[in-house]
């Protein structure tokens, strides 16, 4: 993969994060993706469209507690993305 085409797939995955189709998930991953899809290496961003693909009330019910991420999906971006303060970033961006 050329760096050119690594960086047309970030900007793709970017964009898919602003744009899920629920509000709530669309401010949580876009927000996430602005701040990691830039550092991350293919194995990463790998990780990170499979988790776009899931349905947006599976991984906001992950995101807020309300069930458990199965272990199939734990990996080292969900757990980043568990971590990200999603209002804070808002606030310090105007958002």
């Amino acid at each position: 993969m050329t760096l050119e085409e690594l960086d047309n797939r970030r900007k793709r995955l970017i964009f898919r994060s602003w744009h899920r189709g629920m509000r709530e998930m669309d401010l949580i991953m876009g927000t996430f993706a602005d701040v990691n899809v830039h550092a991350m290496d293919i194995a990463a961003l790998d990780l990170y469209e499979e988790l776009l693909n899931t349905p947006d009330p599976d991984v906001y019910d992950w995101i807020s507690g309300q069930k458990p991420v199965p272990a199939n999906m734990m990996n080292p971006v969900i757990e980043k993305l568990l971590a990200h303060n999603y209002a804070e970033y808002r606030a310090k961006n105007d958002l």
